[in-house]
């Protein structure tokens, strides 16, 4: 899986969305929220919306089969591209749907009053408001891990907080407004100590590295389709088989049922016993091609080009006296900073106007933006179709942001 390429081609060709209405190259630069799309992963998609086109595991017809057969073959893709066996990648919504199914199946049936659930410093608010939301329920209460120095989660400080009252632990693989990575297996290694589950927000690791679950160690892992080159309303939650068959259903319907009868109904085995109704038919057939595309490029290869472009833009913002600059030096394919006397916004609005799309906002973290004492920041965040004339294009539009401010240094 991921084996390691080098990227001898031009990317940008293949992804249609990277040119203006008139033809000109477009800078974006905010693929941590989303990435733009690969023209094989479009053509997949709009295959299976066409002349494929056919529901699932229903019908005796054999366009249905086929369909079928299509759509398992995209779980088991997606199963291979982390590492995972086939039966272990449950389909959802996306990440935000894949938290909150863990937090309303397995900790509504596992959590009760006075157990704890730790949290870091860092997280996306889809990995804190579905477990404010089970700890109402439950009667747990949450902790929250702080951050180093460099805006990595301290798991030092982590280890020091939790007991055998913690539960659960939930962290961010990647920091999506840091780029910090975490040190998963010690992650994994302290809450298993302490007989607490361990779940990752991959969304922001996915993309960029190269993910084993197994060998990471943990008990949960969750990450979207529409990062990874794919489409948006899918994304997959992997746990061990047997982890999965443990926990109850949290939504009833078509397709997770066994048997129904006004009596008592029975329920099919996991994964399937997640994903009642009718699925993301074509959006999954597409994540499964844009696994294959990602694996065809090579994350290593990915890893490397994106660091390259981390490491110049830090470098450059770093030498600005009035600019500072968040995370760790070796974030991961992410760059946040604050510019002295201009708000994120303002310069996004003129960046745009450069034909540069950047991230200006909280993010979905607003705890951390309290923590590091801003409202808001400016974030560039790269993907494998990024090259340096799109940095060249940002730190331009820097500058003529700067001098319409007034700024001259």
């Amino acid at each position: 899986m991921n084996a390691p390429a080098v990227m001898t081609r031009d990317l940008r060709a293949d992804f249609p969305g990277l040119v203006t209405p008139d033809g000109a190259p477009w800078h974006y630069l905010d693929t941590a929220a989303t990435s733009q799309k690969p023209r094989g992963v479009i053509d997949a998609m709009a295959r299976a919306l066409g002349e494929d086109y056919a529901t699932v595991h229903r019908g005796v017809y054999s366009r249905s089969a086929d369909m079928t057969l299509a759509y398992e073959a995209a779980r088991r893709r997606i199963a291979d591209f982390v590492g995972a066996q086939e039966a272990e990648i449950v389909f959802t919504r996306g990440a935000t749907e894949a938290i909150n199914l863990v937090a309303n199946s397995w900790g509504r049936a596992n959590l009760k009053p006075g157990d704890r659930i730790m949290l870091s410093q860092l997280e996306h608010h889809s990995n804190i408001v579905p477990w404010q939301m089970v700890a109402e329920h439950t009667g747990a209460v949450i902790d929250v891990a702080p951050l180093t120095d460099d805006h990595r989660i301290d798991l030092d400080a982590a280890e020091g907080i939790l007991t055998e009252r913690h539960k659960l632990v939930a962290f961010a693989h990647v920091s999506n407004v840091l780029g910090s990575v975490l040190d998963a297996r010690r992650a994994a290694a302290m809450a298993h100590k302490v007989g607490a589950k361990l779940l990752l927000d991959g969304c922001q690791a996915v993309p960029h590295m190269p993910v084993d679950v197994a060998a990471l160690g943990c008990d949960f892992y969750v990450f979207s389709a529409h990062k990874l080159y794919g489409p948006t309303g899918i994304g997959a939650l992997w746990a061990p088989h047997a982890l999965l068959e443990s926990m109850p259903p949290w939504e009833g319907g078509g397709a997770m049922i066994d048997r129904v009868t006004f009596e008592k109904t029975t329920y099919n085995s996991a994964p399937q016993r997640f994903e009642a109704g009718t699925p993301a038919i074509t959006e999954a057939i597409a994540f499964g091609a844009a696994a294959d595309y990602v694996s065809n490029v090579g994350l290593s290869a990915m890893l490397a080009s994106e660091a390259e472009l981390v490491t110049r833009l830090r470098r450059e913002l770093t030498a600005m006296n009035d600019v500072t600059v968040f995370g760790p030096a070796d974030s991961a394919g992410i760059v946040s900073f604050a510019i002295d006397g201009i708000h994120p916004h303002d310069l996004g609005t003129i960046l745009d106007e450069a034909n540069v799309a950047i991230r200006a906002g909280h993010h979905c973290a607003q705890p951390l933006m309290d923590y590091l004492g801003v409202p808001a920041t400016a974030r560039a965040s790269f993907g494998l179709y990024s090259t340096q004339e799109d940095v060249d294009a940002l730190l331009e539009g820097i500058a003529r942001t700067r001098k319409i401010f007034g700024k001259r240094h």
